[in-house]
């Protein structure tokens, strides 16, 4: 149950309780290759900046996109850390300035930006002027998108989906459309590629797809589906590349979602296990 093209930017949207990445995480241990087996996740590397600054052509993001790391590459080139800061020594800076490059996208406003952040207002608003003031061109795009669909009444993604502009628009959806619309349009070549030469794609996951295979074989059509994601993406970004992340789970291994999900999942079973043992 996919609900292919519900949302209004051609993206799935399938019910929470008919399709497993729709629940709490750790759910989604139950996804268990069969014998001989395994599965693979992979995910498009920060899908949205990267369209974001492929669209807009703002040297900054392209750059900060490149990097592998946009959103502490962001706090650098804002000036808030060092050169040589890393995850590990800026955790708490890194994790602002991914908030508020995500929360731009979105047409986060300052003051929802504050209460995302739990931090004054007075630093949601600096937050947003670095923004500003990093990737202009960015904003000139962004500012460019919401008047043509104001003007025009209608937005077309790379590969023909129209978002049509309704009575009492909101801003933040036109703001944000090319990017999810684009997202979706990538995708779903992704998965179209993907299953015309033969692999075996079993679900696509908004930014992602999660794919099987047999044991001996999943490494290659791994790399194979790798590839055909990294085409999608030139595809719908006129030759601009979004990098891909992987991780596979072989038989008996179940799919995992992190270690929090795995430590949910095993308190959980572990508790299942008990009560059936007393029930006995």
């Amino acid at each position: 149950m996919l609900s292919a093209f519900r949302a209004r930017t051609g993206r799935n949207q399938p019910s929470n309780s008919q399709f497993i990445f729709g629940p709490s995480a750790w759910l989604r241990s139950l996804i268990k290759p069969p014998e001989g087996y395994a599965v693979s996740y992979l995910d498009f590397q920060q899908q949205e900046f990267g369209i974001a600054a492929a669209l807009s052509g703002d040297p900054n993001m392209i750059e900060a996109y490149e990097t592998g790391d946009p959103y502490l590459t962001f706090a650098k080139q804002a000036g808030a850390v060092p050169p040589d800061a890393t995850k590990k020594s800026h955790p708490r800076e890194r994790e602002l300035f991914k908030m508020t490059a995500l929360g731009v996208l979105y047409g986060l406003s300052p003051y929802g930006l504050s209460v995302k952040l739990e931090t004054p207002l007075v630093h949601a608003r600096n937050l947003l002027r670095a923004h500003h003031e990093v990737y202009p061109k960015y904003w000139k795009w962004s500012d460019g998108m919401v008047d043509r669909a104001m003007l025009h009444g209608s937005l077309e993604t790379a590969f023909g989906w129209e978002l049509h502009v309704a009575e009492d628009p909101n801003a933040r959806s036109l703001r944000n459309f090319m990017m999810q619309g684009c997202g979706a349009d990538m995708l779903r070549a992704a998965c179209v590629l993907g299953t015309e030469n033969g692999i075996e794609v079993s679900a696509p996951v908004h930014d992602a797809v999660l794919m099987a295979a047999p044991i001996d074989r999943i490494d290659a059509d791994l790399a194979a589906m790798k590839a055909h994601m990294v085409e999608a993406s030139r595809g719908v970004l006129d030759g601009f590349e979004i990098g891909v992340d992987a991780e596979t789970f072989r038989f008996p291994d179940r799919y995992s979602d992190g270690e929090r999900s795995a430590y949910m999942w095993e308190t959980v079973t572990a508790v299942v296990a008990e009560a059936e043992a007393l029930r006995v």
